[in-house]
C-alpha cells in the first residue's frame, strides 16, 4: 500500500507545498469553517452523516460502519470522476476531516492508491483550528496599525478602498465580516461564523508586511454580531489615528446610499430600529418609519446622526486613555476625486512618519 504522509502544521508555510488542501467534513461544517483556499469534497453530506451516525447509536456500529463505507466510496468515486478527473500524476494533495480520523483517512488511502502524492493533516481541522487560536487569542500582533477614524458616513470603508488602489496596506474589516458595523450595517445575507470570521481575518493578517504600517477602519470591538479578537482589539486601541472629518449634510447623503436595501426590507429595517439603544423614544421611532416610508432617506440618515451616531461618537471620543491623533483630514465631499486627494495625503503621511 502506498505510503500516506502526515504534518501537524496548519500556517500558511507547511500549506503552501500542496497542490490543493481538501476538507472531507460535510458541507455544513466547511460552510462553518475551514481552512482558507481549501476546496471541499464531502466524504459523506450532511444527511448522509446524520443517517449513518443514527444507525451507530441506535442500531449497529459495525451496520453503520459497513453503510458508511459504501457511502465513502461511492462519493470519493464522484469526486475523482469529477474534481479531480484532470489532475497529473504529480498531483500533491493535503487531505483533513475533523479529528484526523476516518474521514480523511478513507479519502487519503484511495487518493494515494491512484498514485498520488497524500497527506493528512494529524488532528484534522482541530489542529488548524489551535493555530487560529494561538494566533489571534494568545500571540501578540507584529503589525503596525494605523486607524482610520472619523464619524459614521465619513467614508472610511471607501477611502480604505483608494488607500488599497495606491499601494497602501489596508486591512478592511467590515469585509471580512460581511457587515458595515453600525446598526444599520447589515448587508442582506449573513454574516460568516465567529470562526470563519476569525479565519479569513488571520490570512489576511499573514499577508501583511510587518515593515510597513496597516491602515485599518476604526470600528467597535463587535462588528455586527462577529467580535474582534483579543490580540487585534488590544493592537487596535493602542493605534494611532487619522481623524477625518467630514460635514453632516455630506454623511447624511453617503449613507442614504448605503441605507437603501436595509430601508427597502421592511423586516431588516425594524430589526435594525430595535438594535438602537432604549433612550430613543417610541415618537422618534415612529418619525423614522415615516421617512422610510416615504424614501427619504438623506433624512432618516441625517437623523440618525443626529439623535444615535454622533451622540455615541462623541462618548466613545471621551474616554481616557485614547491616544491623540495622529493627524485630522477635513474632507468637502466624499466623490471619487475627494477619496483618492485624501489617500495621496495619507500616502505621503505615511512615508513621512516611517
Amino acid at each position: 500500500m502506498p505510503a500516506i504522509e502526515a504534518i501537524d502544521r496548519a500556517d500558511p508555510e507547511a500549506l503552501a507545498v500542496f497542490d490543493a488542501v481538501i476538507d472531507v467534513r460535510s458541507p455544513s461544517e466547511f460552510a462553518e469553517d475551514h481552512v482558507p483556499g481549501a476546496v471541499n469534497l464531502p466524504v459523506l453530506d450532511d444527511a448522509e452523516r446524520a443517517r449513518v451516525g443514527t444507525i451507530y447509536v441506535q442500531d449497529s456500529p459495525f451496520r453503520a460502519r459497513r453503510i458508511g463505507a459504501a457511502l465513502v466510496a461511492r462519493n470519493v468515486a464522484h469526486h475523482l470522476e469529477t474534481a479531480l478527473a484532470d489532475k497529473p500524476g504529480g498531483f500533491r494533495p493535503l487531505v483533513y476531516c475533523w479529528r484526523g480520523g476516518q474521514r480523511s483517512g478513507s479519502m487519503a488511502t484511495i487518493l494515494a492508491n491512484v498514485g498520488w502524492r497524500t497527506t493528512v493533516l494529524a488532528g484534522g481541522y482541530k489542529t488548524y483550528r489551535r493555530h487560529v487560536q494561538t494566533r489571534l487569542y494568545e500571540d501578540a500582533l507584529a503589525l503596525r496599525l494605523v486607524l482610520l477614524a472619523g464619524r459614521t458616513g465619513s467614508g472610511k470603508t471607501q477611502l480604505l478602498t483608494a488607500l488599497a488602489a495606491r499601494g497602501v496596506q489596508t486591512l478592511d474589516l467590515e469585509a471580512l465580516a460581511e457587515h458595515r458595523g453600525s446598526v444599520f450595517g447589515d448587508l442582506g445575507h449573513p454574516q460568516p461564523s465567529q470562526k470563519l470570521f476569525e479565519s479569513r481575518l488571520l490570512a489576511a493578517l499573514e499577508r501583511l508586511d510587518p515593515a510597513r504600517p496597516v491602515i485599518v477602519e476604526a470600528e467597535a470591538s463587535k462588528i455586527g454580531d462577529r467580535m474582534a479578537p483579543p490580540m487585534l482589539w488590544k493592537a487596535m486601541t493602542a493605534a494611532p489615528r487619522i481623524v477625518l472629518t467630514v460635514p453632516a449634510a455630506v454623511r447624511a447623503r453617503h449613507l442614504a446610499t448605503q441605507y437603501a436595501h436595509v430601508v427597502a426590507d421592511r423586516a431588516a429595517f425594524e430589526a435594525a430600529l430595535a438594535r438602537l439603544p432604549v433612550h430613543i423614544g417610541r415618537t422618534t421611532l415612529e418619525a423614522w418609519r415615516g421617512l422610510a416610508d416615504t424614501r427619504d432617506l438623506e433624512a432618516l440618515a441625517a437623523a440618525l446622526i443626529e439623535t444615535h451616531y454622533d451622540p455615541a461618537y462623541d462618548r466613545a471620543d471621551r474616554k481616557e486613555g485614547r491616544p491623540p491623533p495622529l493627524a485630522s483630514l477635513a474632507l468637502t465631499d466624499l466623490a471619487p476625486e475627494d477619496l483618492d486627494a485624501a489617500a495621496r495625503e495619507i500616502e505621503a503621511m505615511l512615508a513621512r512618519v516611517g
